[in-house]
C-alpha cells in the first residue's frame, strides 16, 4: 500500500536501539508573537568542510522539535562562506531540501549585491577582500543608527575585524573605522576585558575572571601564551593585569609578552 518493494523480497527486519548523544544547535529563531504560520528557523554557521555535518545537524533539529514539542512549521538555514566548504546533503537528507526545509546560503554570493541590510553587510565582511572589507566597515560605522543599535553594530564590526585582520592593533582598528576611541570603549568586547573581573564578589573569583579575559585578549592579539607565561600572568596584580590589557589594546605593533613581563613584573615559580 505504501508503494515500496515487498519487505520479504529485499529487506531484513531488525529491532535497533538508537542511543542518544548530546546535541547543540547554534541558533533557533522562534516567532516572538503567536503566529502559527511563521516557521521556526534553525540556523547554523558552517565555516569548515565537515563530513557528516548534515546528519548530525538534522538529528539535532529533530530532537529539538521532539523535546520542545514544536508544532509550527520549521526550516533549516546553513550559512557557508563559499560553496567549496559545503559537502552537500546526502541521499537521506536531500528530500528535506527538495521539500523546502533546507536552505543553503553562501556569503560569497552577497559580493556586489546592492540594497543589502545592515546584518547582511556585516556578514559580507567575512568574504570581502581586505580593501573592500575596510571600505564596507567604514561605511557601516558611519551610518546613523539609534545608540543601542549602533553599539551592537560596532561590537560586531570589532569582532569581525579582529578575526579578519589578526595583526591589527586596536588603534589601527580605530583608524580603519575613522572612529574616536571613546566609541569602541563602549563595545561589549572592551567592557568584558576591563569590567567582567571587577564585578565578581570575591577576590579569587575576580582574579580568575580577570586572568581569563586577559588570556582571551592575548590569544586574539598576541597568540597563545606558553605555560610559563600563564604562570607569570597569574602572579600579576590586578593593576598590572589592567596595564597589560591596555598595552595590548593600544599598541600599534603586537606586544612582546616576555619583554613586557620582564619590565613590569610577573615572576615564575621556578627556573
Amino acid at each position: 500500500m505504501a508503494g515500496l518493494p515487498p519487505p520479504q523480497v529485499a529487506y531484513g527486519l531488525a529491532s535497533i536501539e538508537v542511543k542518544q548523544t548530546a546535541f547543540r544547535l547554534d541558533g533557533v529563531l522562534a516567532p516572538v508573537i503567536n503566529r502559527p504560520n511563521l516557521p521556526v528557523i534553525c540556523s547554523e554557521n558552517q565555516f569548515q568542510r565537515r563530513k557528516g555535518f548534515y546528519g548530525r545537524w538534522f538529528a539535532s533539529i529533530f530532537l529539538f522539535l521532539y523535546r520542545h514539542r514544536i508544532h509550527q512549521p520549521w526550516v533549516a538555514v546553513v550559512v557557508y562562506p563559499e560553496p567549496a566548504l559545503d559537502v552537500g546533503p546526502g541521499a537521506s537528507h536531500l528530500p528535506l531540501e527538495q521539500a523546502g526545509l533546507l536552505r543553503r546560503v553562501y556569503l560569497i554570493d552577497l559580493i556586489g549585491r546592492p540594497g543589502l541590510g545592515t546584518g547582511a553587510r556585516l556578514a559580507r565582511l567575512i568574504v570581502l577582500d581586505e580593501a573592500a572589507a575596510a571600505r564596507e566597515a567604514r561605511d557601516l560605522a558611519a551610518e546613523s543608527l539609534p545608540s543601542a543599535e549602533r553599539l551592537v553594530v560596532l561590537d560586531l564590526l570589532e569582532t569581525i575585524l579582529v578575526y579578519k585582520f589578526p595583526t591589527l592593533s586596536r588603534e589601527e582598528v580605530v583608524r580603519m573605522l575613522h572612529l574616536p576611541q571613546t566609541d569602541l570603549k563602549q563595545t561589549r568586547f572592551y567592557q568584558e576585558v576591563f569590567d567582567e573581573g571587577r564585578e565578581e564578589g570575591r577576590e579569587e573569583g575576580r582574579k580568575a575572571a580577570e586572568i581569563d579575559m586577559l588570556l582571551k585578549l592575548l590569544v586574539r592579539r598576541v597568540g597563545e601564551p606558553t605555560a610559563e607565561q600563564r604562570e607569570r600572568l597569574g602572579s600579576l596584580s590586578s593593576e598590572q593585569r589592567g596595564a597589560l590589557a591596555e598595552a595590548v589594546l593600544d599598541a600599534a605593533e603586537p606586544v612582546e609578552l616576555d619583554t613586557w613581563l620582564a619590565v613590569h613584573g610577573g615572576q615564575t615559580g621556578s627556573h
